[in-house]
């Protein structure tokens, strides 16, 4: 039993808290202990459970139930040697117990031995009447292990006795779709449904199915069934809206968001679809009314951020593109996609030494597509830093090996800065590569390929 601060029977809770508060010590059977423990776990209040235990087992130190209590404090505290002690002597008092396989399988599952705190929940299987619990235990083992076929089967089985069990529910359809079986999930919630016709969540799931799978149609219809099942589902409306935008029904997607902001505090993700669906319409006033909303309800959101950019970058409104970027760097210095948009506004803007700052922040926070190191290196050029320009294509080569379009800028800043026979080297090799980009030559360094030495290598080559 668990005690709620409105309910009449929580007198035992009430008492002992009274009791901690003065030198009393007042008697409580051991089943009112288990429950004001059980109590305080569920709450999260590890401390007072431990009082309580230790109060208990002063009252009441032979009780099993009791020092199991201890075992799962002592497994929370990952003092797993104490807990295994603790477990065996108990054992040897209640071998039949199958809430002490249940713990041995929590010490196995915290050491990473997930096939052995399997082993020991299949035993306490069969010494249990009531199976649900021990299905959902041994599936989430399997998850840990990634065999998402056996916990696919055993948390079919919590819902083979449980219908309403939706927390299995999700981790059936979460496996299904980690094993790209949508069709067989599809097939699966039918069935489900077929049991138990008025559950949002399955609907919800199922619509989910058919949306991966583009069959637009059927998971509106999906999400309509959701909606009838229960018509405060906040998430079957989000998903209803997504479905809609993917049909260009922008009005009805856009109703669709704003009953979720009727039914729930609104939420960013639900601000930011709407103003893409008024951008979809041409009404930039409220488009970009509900793009500021997104960012002041979660500024954290970077789909915000980047929205309210991409809409001033295609109004080519460079300066307040860049005002907004600056905004969002300023509160997630880390996000890469802020930085490259930071390059882009800067580079249209003519800021070369920003955007190069820009480029080379993304690479150091990991972002090393083959774009970034030539955006970057041709700013370097641009900015007459051939050094830095070298030293950049020189790592970029490290990730594009044999790559023609790094090899023929290197040649062209060795032979800028008059190295001929790495400029050589690095030309014959772009031209062994792929002879279609020596326009690059041409572009990037008009003096070099010029060059006698330069247009005798290409015209021996090509």
């Amino acid at each position: 039993m668990e005690y709620s601060r409105d309910d009449n029977k929580n007198l035992p809770l009430t008492k002992f808290e009274s009791m901690l508060k003065t030198n009393h010590v007042l008697f409580f059977d051991s089943e009112e202990f288990e429950n004001i423990i059980h109590h305080y776990l569920n709450q999260g209040k590890i401390a007072l459970a431990k009082k309580a235990i230790k109060l208990g087992l002063g009252q009441h130190p032979t009780s099993i139930n009791l020092r199991l209590f201890k075992v799962e404090i002592y497994v929370f505290e990952d003092k797993l040697i104490e807990a295994d002690d603790l477990l065996n002597e108990l054992y040897g008092l209640d071998p039949t117990n199958e809430e002490l396989f249940i713990q041995k399988a929590n010490i196995y599952s915290k050491k990473d031995e997930h096939l052995k705190a399997i082993e020991v929940l299949k035993h306490a299987l069969e010494l249990t009447d009531d199976a649900i619990d021990l299905y959902s235990l041994i599936g989430m083992e399997y998850l840990f292990l990634d065999n998402f076929e056996e916990a696919k089967a055993y948390f079919m089985k919590c819902l083979e006795s449980d219908l309403e069990d939706y927390s299995a529910l999700y981790n059936v359809i979460y496996c299904f779709e980690f094993l790209n079986q949508n069709e067989d999930a599809i097939s699966y919630l039918n069935m489900f449904l077929d049991k138990n016709p008025y559950c949002e969540v399955a609907w919800h799931q199922l619509g989910k199915q058919y949306f991966i799978l583009k069959d637009y149609r059927k998971a509106l219809t999906a999400f309509d069934f959701a909606i009838i099942s229960d018509d405060t589902f906040v998430g079957a409306y989000l998903e209803r809206g997504k479905v809609l935008e993917q049909l260009k029904r922008y009005e009805d997607a856009i109703e669709n968001y704003n009953i979720t902001l009727k039914l729930d505090d609104p939420t960013s993700f639900a601000l930011l679809r709407i103003g893409s669906c008024y951008e979809k319409l041409d009404n930039e006033d409220l488009a970009l009314q509900y793009f500021d909303r997104t960012v002041h309800e979660d500024p954290l959101l970077d789909k915000g951020w980047i929205a309210i950019t991409k809409f001033y970058n295609k109004k080519k409104n460079y300066q307040k593109a860049l005002y907004y970027i600056n905004k969002a760097i300023n509160i997630d210095s880390e996000n890469v996609i802020y930085w490259k948009l930071y390059s882009q506004i800067n580079q249209r803007l003519n800021f070369y030494e920003e955007a190069e700052r820009g480029f080379k922040k993304t690479l150091e926070l990991g972002n090393y597509e083959l774009n970034t190191w030539l955006s970057r290196g041709d700013l370097l050029i641009k900015l007459g830093e051939p050094e830095a320009a070298i030293y950049n294509f020189e790592q970029a080569i490290e990730f594009y090996p044999e790559n023609a379009e790094i090899e023929y800028r290197l040649a062209g800043l060795y032979f800028l800065i008059n190295e001929n026979d790495k400029g050589t080297f690095h030309l014959k090799n772009g031209l062994r590569y792929n002879q279609e980009y020596t326009f690059i030559i041409d572009e990037l360094f008009p003096k070099v390929s010029n060059r006698v030495l330069v247009k005798n290598l290409l015209k021996a080559n090509l």
